[in-house]
């Protein structure tokens, strides 16, 4: 128990299990009660992380010393160590550039989606015909929903052709997403999606390589895909192939009960939400699991 904070939660994990006053706990393992009752005097910096953030998001080169020099002189007082303590929470660090030029995405990590259409992640998922040509699918998923908006099976998806398809899930839905989830692959980097970010005006958020986690929505589904799916079928030709994944996309989102929305599916997902935000006016707090 080095930090005060480790001391505090033992503190408190005797006096519950043990069912001990504060002051017993502390003698037994021989921390000062100062440090138990001591309540943070440190002012708020909601304002100050969210200012360091919108000028991060402009000045995407710029380090914790130069974005510190800009807000010092707009009249910001803080020393830089602070500053680089705030800077490093908020997940801010420049990340290094390659060799070419490829869309960076958005440097902030991110909170969860609260409403339809408001998140998208992409992934691909690779499977063979029984004649052993190799082919890629495109899923595109709602974070919110769940709903699978896209399952586009080809053996070569450019960036240009996700960008097409983008295109195309959001005529269908009449509706564009507020932002992109996706990993670093060479066809979501591509100049392409770059073009097609900024003609949009829809964010797009790359995940740190290496660490799928941080795109969950989009892995869970591939696992979902995967199992359910292509390791259950074989695919003699590529059109085939599309028929069975339309089939399956279609039970996916309209038949199969997801246990994380309380066992509907994302459609009655997203009807229920859409009638709540229609009863309420927000559906701003919504959960899936909590909500009848």
């Amino acid at each position: 128990m080095v930090t005060p904070a480790a001391r505090r939660q033992a503190v408190a994990h005797v006096c519950a299990a043990h069912d001990v006053s504060e002051r017993r706990a502390c003698t037994t393992l021989s921390i000062d009660r100062s440090t138990i009752r001591y309540r943070s005097r440190r002012p708020d910096d909601d304002s100050v992380r969210q200012r360091i953030r919108e000028l991060a998001a402009i000045r995407r080169r710029f380090g914790y010393r130069r974005l510190h020099f800009l807000l010092s002189k707009e009249g910001l007082k803080m020393n830089q160590k602070r500053f680089r303590r705030l800077y490093r929470e908020e997940g801010l660090a420049v990340r290094k550039r390659g060799g070419r030029k490829r869309a960076l995405g958005m440097r902030a990590p991110l909170g969860l989606p609260s409403r339809p259409n408001e998140r998208w992640s992409l992934d691909f998922v690779s499977d063979s015909l029984t004649g052993g040509r190799r082919f890629r699918i495109l899923a595109i998923v709602d974070d919110c929903t769940r709903e699978c908006l896209a399952l586009v099976a080809d053996t070569s998806l450019s960036g240009a052709r996700v960008a097409r398809e983008l295109d195309g899930v959001i005529a269908r839905r009449r509706a564009k997403p507020r932002i992109c989830v996706s990993d670093n692959g060479t066809e979501l980097t591509s100049m392409a999606i770059l073009k097609w970010s900024k003609a949009t005006s829809v964010d797009w958020h790359y995940i740190q390589p290496g660490k799928p986690q941080q795109n969950a929505f989009v892995e869970s589904f591939n696992g979902r895909l995967r199992d359910e799916l292509l390791n259950e079928t074989l695919f003699s030709t590529l059109g085939e192939a599309r028929e069975l994944l339309m089939a399956w996309r279609d039970d996916y989102n309209r038949v199969r009960p997801h246990s994380a929305l309380a066992n509907r599916t994302p459609e009655e997902f997203r009807d229920h939400h859409q009638a709540l935000v229609a009863t309420t006016g927000s559906g701003q707090d919504f959960n899936p699991g909590l909500s009848p």
